[in-house]
């Protein structure tokens, strides 16, 4: 029996972006069964970080925060108003954080989602450079938090620098700072790796963070997901963070075409709530 896991799921569920007034979502999430919400900032400063946590505490909840890093956040570009516009980002990600006793800021911070191209080695290698530099100074501020980073590979439609577990772990190894951990998501997997078993012991104890939906971005469990691999991954590596469900409302036009979401996924967003943790529970609580 694997009882290790705190089971989560993601407000993207239901909306974006996330302001304030979402904390309305929090008593359902409680009383689905769940321990973790996880917060996507899209924009700081529409999250009141003071009142957001007292509805953490009200309902019993513990957060997580995943951090967007569209085009105007890209850490590998030539220009560098965009690494500064994500450093001033990053930072207030991090004292939203702090505020809220989580110990990390998770995410594809290293580039922008959705670039995806065929370069050149010689441009890969400078980008690769670039994202490793600016990473280093992402990890010296998080220091100053307290916080880690949890670094996302992403399938190669969303990114063309880092896609399996392999690749973080050469990422995490060149930045060779302590706070630079791993983030899997099961979706990107089932895209990108081989064995999820083996990949998951590839990032071993770097990995602090886990995503899931299915193959299809669906309800975990009506997919091709391997999830006894998945189980036994973890259970190797005796992680004991959070399992989120991350997926996403088609109402939401202008997320559910960045993540080409063209059809509902289940009858309701409450249903996919409600029978994915059901489904997690039994899978990895047997």
């Amino acid at each position: 029996m694997y009882d290790k896991l705190k089971y989560g799921v993601s407000t993207w569920l239901w909306q974006s972006p996330f302001t304030t007034e979402w904390i309305s979502l929090f008593p359902k999430i409680k009383a689905m069964g769940y321990d973790v919400v996880e917060i996507p900032v899209e924009d700081p400063e529409l999250i009141d970080g003071t009142t957001v946590k007292k509805a953490l505490s009200d309902n019993g909840l513990k957060p997580t925060v995943c951090g967007v890093f569209g085009p105007t956040k890209d850490l590998t570009s030539d220009d560098v108003i965009l690494h500064e516009n994500c450093f001033r980002y990053v930072e207030k990600s991090f004292e939203l954080c702090a505020l809220l006793e989580v110990d990390f800021l998770a995410g594809p911070m290293y580039s922008a989602v959705g670039k995806a191209r065929m370069v050149s080695e010689e441009q890969r290698k400078k980008e690769w450079e670039l994202a490793v530099t600016n990473l280093r100074k992402v990890c010296e501020m998080g220091k100053r938090f307290g916080q880690s980073i949890a670094l996302e590979p992403l399938n190669r439609f969303e990114s063309d620098l880092v896609n399996t577990a392999d690749d973080v772990m050469r990422l995490v190894t060149d930045i060779d700072y302590k706070n630079a951990k791993v983030l899997l998501d099961g979706f990107h997997m089932t895209i990108e790796e081989k064995n999820i078993r083996e990949a998951i012991n590839t990032v071993g104890d770097s990995l602090i963070h886990v995503q899931v939906s299915e193959n299809h971005r669906g309800i975990p469990g009506t997919g091709l997901t391997p999830w006894n691999d998945f189980k036994l991954g973890l259970e190797d590596i005796n992680y004991q963070g959070a399992m989120v469900i991350e997926s996403f409302t088609p109402e939401i036009k202008e997320l559910a075409g960045a993540v080409c979401i063209w059809k509902h996924l289940a009858e309701s967003q409450d249903e996919f709530a409600s029978e994915g943790i059901k489904f997690l529970k039994k899978t990895f609580n047997s």
